[in-house]
């Protein structure tokens, strides 16, 4: 089975805003509510590809209760666990600039995440996929992520990995399937401004001496690179189109390759479908539609780079 986990989802309200001033009254153009968290997020792009999943994490209050009920209508089965208070409501304002105010959420328990932990350890098993994804909710931390990573290790489960620095780097000993750290996220890990290509990707090759099976990073509009476990290394270009929103352009890239991984065990394809996957959502409002992605793969080259720059 696949599995998602997100620590701290959010119903995401998209407002249209062409000419927003601070200080004054501005009207909306439009809105739209969206079901976010970057598990949530793959959770749509996994369904939407064919691939079934269960997801899960913390859900409270009517905000929650609309998660849920968005999932459900998308065949996507929630396992989520309750907590007091109420799922956090992100605005996302679009204007002449994008304009992000994200809210903190509830707070996450001892006991409400033991609830999580007994879940997954009734029902996780060898072959198993679990997408962990999105930053801790208040009252969580980066031992919270090492406590799943060590329980899918032992369990011969893929973990594919898509957080922040620390709670990344906490997990890397116990070898993720897949991390997907975006170019400005790879300076951060390590502290430095990547320049050129073969910096990106000597990083890249240093995660994976960390423990990191497969590293797939995401650089906007300059396209992705994917060193995988037998240390090939690609690259992908971006299709044509208009950027209408980059909210979960990152998290519909790694669904999307996985969901063809599934199928294929190709990383070419793979790499190309999520490719196509992550430019489907940026130029959509809400999560890409497979109709969409499937229109834009053949736009989608991937390029195999020689390892003779690797320093390493």
């Amino acid at each position: 089975m696949i599995y998602t986990i997100t620590f701290n989802p959010a119903v995401d309200l998209v407002i249209q805003v062409p000419n927003c001033q601070l200080g004054i009254l501005n009207r909306s153009m439009g809105e739209e509510y969206v079901a976010g968290g970057k598990g949530i997020n793959m959770s749509i792009v996994l369904k939407r590809l064919g691939i079934n999943n269960i997801a899960t994490g913390f859900l409270g209050g009517f905000s929650g209760n609309y998660i849920e009920e968005f999932l459900e209508k998308e065949g996507i089965t929630p396992q989520f666990i309750s907590v007091e208070g109420t799922t956090r409501i992100n605005v996302k304002v679009k204007g002449e600039v994008e304009t992000e105010i994200n809210a903190a959420g509830p707070s996450v328990g001892v006991e409400q995440f033991q609830q999580l932990m007994n879940y997954f350890e009734d029902v996780l098993k060898e072959g198993d996929i679990v997408f962990l994804a999105g930053n801790a909710a208040p009252g969580l931390d980066e031992m919270s992520y090492v406590e799943i990573a060590k329980l899918c290790h032992a369990r011969g489960v893929k973990l594919v990995l898509d957080t922040t620095k620390n709670s990344l780097l906490a997990c890397l000993p116990y070898q993720p399937f897949m991390i997907k750290p975006n170019q400005h996220e790879l300076e951060e890990l390590f502290g430095v401004k990547i320049e050129t290509q073969e910096e990106m990707l000597n990083y890249a090759f240093q995660l994976r001496e960390k423990g990191a099976r497969n590293v797939l990073i995401s650089c906007g509009g300059e396209g992705a690179f994917l060193v995988n476990e037998t240390e090939q290394v690609f690259t992908s270009n971006i299709p044509k189109g208009m950027l209408i929103n980059s909210v979960g352009a990152g998290d519909s890239m790694l669904a999307g390759f996985m969901a063809k991984f599934i199928e294929t065990n190709d990383y070419r394809k793979s790499l190309k479908q999520g490719a196509a996957s992550g430019s489907a959502t940026a130029f959509s409002v809400g999560i890409a539609t497979r109709e969409l992605i499937e229109e834009l793969i053949p736009q989608i080259e991937i390029t195999e780079i020689s390892r003779q720059w690797k320093t390493i």
